[in-house]
């Protein structure tokens, strides 16, 4: 895609060579010219606003200067030696100071010349000098590059700063290589029609002012059509490989709706579904008689009703002749799920079994007999499920539920359970994932969302206290087990502090027990670093209503199903981001019973803090608390985008730059739905850019 100029390795740019490519190579992953120049910078300095020397009256201040320099020369002491330089203007004189690399600079100075001067003036006893001024000699100026005002700043190291590699060095770099570029050198990337609907600046001038930018209005024009290229190209990969896929990938069809579902729809569903849910149905039958290959994601905050979806996709799979299998990530989790959907499909006739890594042995060995011949309609467990020597006789419907607790390659291998054809995959999580975020992570997916709680479901009330109120956080508890509930107590547990979090725990449960004391009161203690065996016996001593405080680490964020447990203490909450908070608070509201979460700190909090802790009070709203999340957090840090590339963007801002996103999609879709192969002409500079990008990249984009 690029010249034979840009492939170049960096080591033969002038001004690099061998050590200091070595360097660029380890430090920065510059390999090559091309690297280079797209590394962007990540801020500028102003230098919009010119001084005149008579004006400077504040020490410290950073002023640029335009003026001549009338003399140079170097003052040597005994211990050291300076350069000093005269420069001057229409209003007056100042002294521009180099103490380190005196004898280069002094090479370079040429007398009667007008340069460009920036940096921090030190004024002492009145006289006024620049010590290591950043200068440009005005008449050597590269005429193919205008003067930039904005003066860009790039990420470095220690490293690159002590070979001579710092910003200035670097900007050096980029103007030789922005001033031995050519037009044809630089090939545009998007078709003219584009460019001109969109109003974008070409590729190559967005390159040159993304580094040099004349004003603000050139910045922005660079950022605009930069980011708008890193979204689309995206955008419109994930897009034609879900159209490749529904071309090349038949699905199985389920045209009935049989015993099995309306049985279970007419006597066993003791509660109306909400309209989310039967929306959500809909959509998901609507794929799955459709002849094409379902994926999609199902979307539902925690008590939203996503597990009974679930199930009844799994009935019409097994109304129509297939088998239904639903992971989970963890072994609590899966089992709660196979004990639940067991009650539920008591009296259908459907056969329910579970595996995980403790079944072993004969149980085992039977289980994948039974599987294969047909005899287990639903199989409900771990990523056990994927291995090898599990086979189906005929699956039809694979779920995974938290699906990003799942690698790519995991989910992968679900697709070869059925020799002829893949199963329909659906995907579930309780982790709400803003818009923009959706359309970016999970974009060849097709998305439902269910939006809306069971009627009658109690929401619930989130409080904030601090470590003063503490006795009346205690009385509460006494009060709330009187009633016979029962109350988890959370303690953060980050990996750098380990052990002081652990002590944490075995503190606050010491404390407990000074106020819930044995044998009246009985405590189970969980946390990250107990052997399974003991994790699961203290939580199922909990689960069954032997204890009535459970003291965790948030391994108990995802796994635990607990209705008789109202109350959700957790400590320290300023240390947890908001994502987690939330999913931790939906452990609680699970029965008919008013719930409530109390978030304990200490008074002093940071602004960020207070604003995620005030965020949970104010609203139970999962899609609110993901896009506050993202704000404060950044999308990098959003669950899932690690696997996508999403937070590799160099430019694009999944918080900031929505419009451009939705912008980017919306044109994606409208391209691939007239040209699903961009082979017409008006295309084909996107075919030809297409073609060198997915030599770059493996296509893991089908996989859920």
């Amino acid at each position: 895609m690029e010249s034979t100029f840009l492939d170049r390795r960096i080591e033969f740019l002038k001004g690099v060579g061998p050590a200091r490519a070595q360097l660029l190579n380890t430090e920065i992953q510059v390999f090559t010219i091309n690297d280079l120049l797209f590394q962007y910078p990540f801020r500028y300095i102003d230098k919009t606003q010119l001084h005149y020397i008579k004006d400077i009256y504040s020490d410290g201040e950073q002023v640029l200067l335009r003026g001549t320099i009338i003399e140079f020369k170097m003052i040597k002491s005994k211990r050291s030696k300076r350069l000093v330089a005269m420069l001057k203007d229409s209003t007056g004189f100042i002294e521009l100071v180099w103490f380190q690399g005196a004898n280069w600079i002094k090479n370079i100075l040429v007398e009667n010349q007008e340069y460009s001067v920036f940096g921090k003036v030190n004024i002492y006893n009145g006289k006024k000098t620049i010590a290591h001024p950043e200068l440009e000699n005005l008449s050597q100026s590269n005429p193919k590059i205008k003067e930039s005002r904005l003066d860009p700043v790039y990420h470095s190291t220690e490293k690159l700063n002590a070979k001579g590699l710092d910003t200035k060095a670097r900007k050096k770099l980029i103007k030789t290589v922005l001033s031995n570029l050519h037009d044809s050198d630089f090939p545009e990337t998007l078709d003219p029609y584009l460019i001109q609907k969109l109003k974008l600046c070409t590729r190559m001038q967005a390159v040159r002012w993304i580094h040099f930018p004349t004003d603000n209005a050139a910045l922005n024009a660079a950022q605009n059509r930069l980011k708008f290229e890193e979204i689309f190209y995206m955008q419109l990969r994930i897009l034609q490989s879900k159209v490749k896929h529904n071309e090349k990938q038949n699905g199985w069809i389920f045209e009935e709706v049989g015993k099995k579902f309306n049985k279970f729809y007419t006597d066993k569903l003791t509660f109306e579904l909400t309209n989310a849910q039967k929306k959500v149905i809909k959509e998901i039958r609507a794929d799955m008689g459709s002849g094409i290959h379902m994926n999609r994601l199902l979307q539902g905050d925690v008590g939203s009703g996503k597990t009974i979806v679930g199930l009844m996709c799994m009935l019409l799979a097994i109304d129509n002749g297939f088998q239904a299998c639903l992971l989970a990530p963890t072994e609590i989790l899966a089992y709660q799920h196979y004990i639940s959907i067991t009650e539920l499909l008591q009296g259908v006739g459907i056969r329910v079994g579970f595996l995980s890594g403790s079944i072993k042995g004969k149980k085992r060995n039977e289980l994948f007999q039974f599987l294969s011949h047909g005899n287990i309609d639903i199989l409900i467990g771990t990523h056990a499920i994927i291995e090898d020597p599990v086979e189906f006789k005929n699956l039809g419907l694979a779920i995974t539920d938290e699906q990003h607790r799942f690698g790519v390659v995991q989910r992968s291998r679900l697709w070869k359970k059925n020799a002829i054809k893949p199963p329909h995959i659906l995907v579930m999580t309780a982790t709400p994932i803003p818009r923009t975020l959706a359309m970016t992570v999970y974009g060849d997916l097709d998305v439902s969302v269910i939006d809306e709680l069971p009627p009658g479901r109690k929401l619930v009330k989130t409080v904030h206290k601090t470590e003063a109120r503490r006795p009346e956080v205690i009385q509460f508890m006494h009060k709330e087990i009187e009633k016979g509930r029962q109350i988890y107590i959370v303690f953060p547990l980050i990996e750098e502090s380990a052990t002081l979090d652990l002590q944490n725990l075995q503190d606050g449960y010491e404390q407990l027990e000074h106020f819930f004391p044995k044998p009246q009161f009985q405590i189970s203690v969980v946390n990250g670093r107990m052997k399974p065996k003991d994790k699961e016996f203290e939580m199922q001593r909990f689960v069954k209503g032997k204890t009535q405080i459970m003291v965790a680490t948030t391994v108990i964020e995802v796994g635990v199903n607990v209705p008789n447990a109202s109350i959700m203490i957790i400590e320290n909450a300023e240390r947890f981001g908001l994502s987690q908070l939330h999913q931790l608070r939906g452990r609680v509201g699970r029965g008919a019973e008013q719930s409530y979460c109390i978030l304990m700190s200490s008074y002093k909090l940071s602004k960020e803090a207070k604003l995620r802790i005030k965020t949970m009070c104010s609203t139970n709203n999962g899609f609110d608390i993901a896009e506050a999340d993202m704000k404060l957090r950044g999308h990098g840090n959003i669950q899932g985008t690690q696997q996508s590339g999403v937070s590799k963007f160099k430019l694009l801002n999944l918080v900031l730059d929505q419009s451009i996103i939705k912008t980017a999609r919306m044109i994606a879709q409208n391209i691939l739905k007239k040209d699903p192969h961009l082979q017409s002409k008006q295309h084909a500079v996107l075919a030809r850019t297409m073609n060198q990008l997915n030599k770059k990249q493996i296509d893991l984009g089908n996989i859920s």
